[in-house]
């Protein structure tokens, strides 16, 4: 039985790193091809009888928008270990149709299921979680060429990765690279004279990685964990030890920059990229709203910006001790592209950032809430989310993500105003010290109640509903709105004008009363179409009842007119329905 590792490219012009082992291990064929043509004819000598060909890309993608399942659910295990995947969606033009990788597996005949036991079966992979797993890495190698990392760091970490494939000749399942095309990709690294010579061998590499997850996961299948299904896709890799922790983030202070810059001149580089980010702030407050209504969670308001040039001299010109605190403020200063979501009640925060976690790589998530109170202090109040997300959404930048309840925004809106904007003479400031806590004291339980009202509102509200007004033919608001708090219970509030808006989506489909409301969704199993959606977090009433005129109208429902913005997320919703 051969072990197959394909490191494929996403185009067809780049190079694909190709890897077989046999049956004992021993690294038999490493190789790069490009075109589909070219890696078939490479790999045919080898995937003509038993094998299993582990291929690091997508193979299924079925989701309209975000991370598929499988990539969220290995983010929670991975992310923190700087190893989560990037988002995964039919939005981008390479998984519109086939995915490459299936296209590849097709060609090769190779069955996809990773629950099959067939004679020639294909998994996706990933490197980066292997590798960790694997090695018990604190964080993934920093071989990959990214912004302000020299070719000697890039060399380094690449060896090292070497290092550590060399050493499994002694686990448990071994490697055994006794092959000469090994021997010339690691001189070949040791040799890299630029960034370009050491991409050539760093697919071969990984190849190998993936070769060996194909032959981990058939030997030692007990430590082996395939996060997601054949449904809507999944990722094979060793599982995570029990107990392993990710190694701290060095200090900003000792990260070596690629070059060396002064606060000056990397406000000079911003202020020409800063009307690009202006756009790209833009771009990621679309998406994140996009997928706060789509999940059905009720919010206030989602603004952003793209930190001003004034705000980012002055960060960048922050010193401890008379030495600079960031070594590289271009690249130091996370948050050079924030959004801010403002929730009503402090449950709804968390589930704003459940939801982001699901559909980015989280780098860091601080609750400054819990951190002031874990101090016995009242204080400031957020949560604040550092998030890698899709590339071609945020050009590579990561965003920063304030998530607060309304009460916690107009605090810290006031508080910052009085302090950094205000001249406060000296002998106040005790006194408004005291003051601000008090304030912020008063306002956290403001929050438990409204969390309690809201609460106690929802599980009461099944009293009798408004007549309609007869002589007009549309649902209100706010008739809508009372309905559905008897129709879903347990529903979260939706936003004020989702009501407004399905309202009208109804009187496209000739819905014009309660009472023709009532009767279509009377056989609707409302918690069957929960279940098969997997809700994290219970959806809004509007978000109810869109998936039942989904599940009851199917394309009549995508087709109309209120919903030309979105029929690629009710196509993805409706197949789930089906499954």
């Amino acid at each position: 039985m051969h072990f197959v590792g394909v490191d494929l490219a996403w185009g067809e012009r780049k190079p694909t790193g190709l890897a077989v082992l046999d049956d004992g291990g021993h690294l038999v064929a490493v190789s790069a091809a490009d075109t589909d043509a070219a890696i078939g004819a490479a790999l045919a000598p080898y995937v003509a009888g038993d094998c299993l060909v582990a291929i690091d890309a997508p193979l299924v993608v079925r989701n309209a928008t975000g991370n598929r399942p499988c990539e969220a659910a290995l983010n929670r295990d991975f992310a923190r270990f700087d190893a989560g995947a990037h988002p995964s969606n039919t939005r981008k033009p390479e998984f519109a149709t086939e995915p490459r990788g299936a296209r590849l597996a097709r060609a090769l005949d190779l069955d996809i299921d990773p629950q099959s036991r067939a004679r020639r079966r294909g998994i996706e992979v990933y490197p980066h979680p292997a590798t960790v797993a694997l090695f018990r890495l604190g964080r993934t190698l920093k071989y990959k060429n990214k912004p302000g990392r020299s070719l000697d760091q890039l060399r380094d970490e690449l060896l090292s990765l070497v290092h550590h494939l060399e050493g499994l000749a002694d686990a448990p399942t071994p490697l055994h690279l006794d092959h000469p095309a090994w021997r010339q990709l690691v001189a070949g690294v040791e040799e890299a004279g630029s960034k370009a010579d050491l991409r050539r061998v760093e697919d071969p590499v990984d190849a190998v990685v993936c070769a060996y997850v194909a032959l981990f996961a058939e030997r030692e299948p007990q430590l082996t964990t395939t996060y997601g299904d054949l449904a809507h896709g999944y990722i094979v890799t060793p599982s995570l030890p029990e107990g392993h922790r990710p190694s701290p983030r060095p200090p900003r202070a000792a990260a070596a920059p690629a070059v060396e810059r002064t606060a000056s001149d990397a406000v000079q580089q911003y202020a020409l990229v800063q009307p690009s980010l202006r756009e790209v702030a833009d771009r990621c407050v679309d998406q994140i709203t996009t997928m706060l209504d789509d999940a059905g969670i009720n919010y206030l308001s989602v603004t952003g910006r793209a930190k001003s040039v004034s705000s980012f001299a002055v960060k960048a010109a922050r010193e401890i001790d008379g030495t600079p605190y960031f070594a590289d403020p271009l690249r130091d200063i996370t948050d050079q592209i924030g959004v801010r979501v403002i929730t009503y009640v402090h449950g709804d925060v968390d589930a704003v950032a459940q939801l982001l976690a699901d559909q980015a790589v989280v780098l860091d998530d601080r609750d400054m809430g819990q951190e002031t109170a874990s101090e016995g202090r009242f204080g400031y109040s957020s949560r604040h989310l550092l998030l890698d997300m899709d590339a071609a959404l945020s050009a590579g930048q990561p965003v920063q993500v304030q998530i607060r309840t309304v009460l916690q925004h107009a605090w810290a809106e006031f508080e910052h105003d009085i302090r950094y904007k205000g001249t406060i003479p000296e002998e106040h400031v005790p006194d408004l010290d005291r003051r601000f806590t008090l304030a912020a004291g008063l306002l956290e339980l403001a929050d438990r109640e409204f969390s309690q009202i809201r609460d106690r509102l929802q599980a009461g509200m099944t009293g009798p509903r408004p007549e309609p007004d007869r002589e007009d033919p549309r649902l209100s608001a706010q008739e809508l709105a009372a309905f559905l708090a008897g129709q879903y219970t347990d529903a979260s509030w939706s936003r004020t004008d989702h009501y407004a808006w399905i309202s009208g989506l109804l009187l496209e489909l000739g819905i014009t009363s309660l009472t023709e409301l009532a009767d279509l969704l009377r056989p609707v199993d409302s918690e069957a179409l929960n279940a098969r959606l997997g809700y994290k977090h219970p959806p809004s009433a509007v978000r109810r009842l869109d998936d039942a005129l989904l599940h009851v109208f199917a394309d009549r429902y995508i087709r109309l007119h209120g919903n030309a913005h979105r029929e690629d997320l009710l196509r993805a919703r409706l197949a789930r329905m089906a499954e």
